[in-house]
């Protein structure tokens, strides 16, 4: 799986006008499902953003995770993570899972999440989603998650 992440000091995604997920200071992450994917990319995934030391200490350094600060969580669907941009001027997304897959493997992320996280939000999979934030820091990290067999 596929992830960009920013810390955030707000976030939230509007369909149509109506914001569908919001939180304070956490991370937003765009999320992204590849051909073969499964279940243990989610996990592991979300272990990472969990974990990940990206947020200030008391003296300044990157020391502490989204669980220390007991930040928000956004959770933001985006196949396009997945685009081939190496030749031509229109990118490819044949490496992205297949719309059902991708959709399956970002809802049991997001059950993952909110089994392990109290604050946890969404946009939805497939809309036309405006996504807004204030970037702190600013602070953006990308983040793969591969299936052992394409680790190698």
């Amino acid at each position: 799986m596929l992830a960009v992440l920013q810390r955030v000091r707000q976030a939230r995604v509007e369909i149509g006008g109506e914001t569908v997920g919001a939180i304070g200071q956490g991370l937003m992450v765009l999320v992204c499902a590849e051909k073969g994917d499964t279940e243990k990319e989610a996990e592991r995934l979300l272990a990472r953003l969990l974990k990940l030391r990206i947020f200030s200490d008391a003296e300044g350094k990157m020391n502490l995770s989204l669980q220390d600060v007991a930040g928000g969580l956004l959770l933001v669907s985006q196949f396009t993570l997945a685009a081939d941009t190496r030749s031509g001027n229109r990118p490819g997304f044949s490496a992205a899972a297949a719309p059902d897959d991708g959709r399956r493997l970002y809802d049991q992320l997001v059950v993952l999440a909110r089994a392990a996280h109290p604050v946890v939000e969404t946009g939805r999979f497939g809309a036309d989603m405006q996504v807004h934030l204030v970037n702190d820091g600013p602070v953006t990290i990308p983040l793969t998650v591969r299936p052992p067999a394409a680790a190698a």
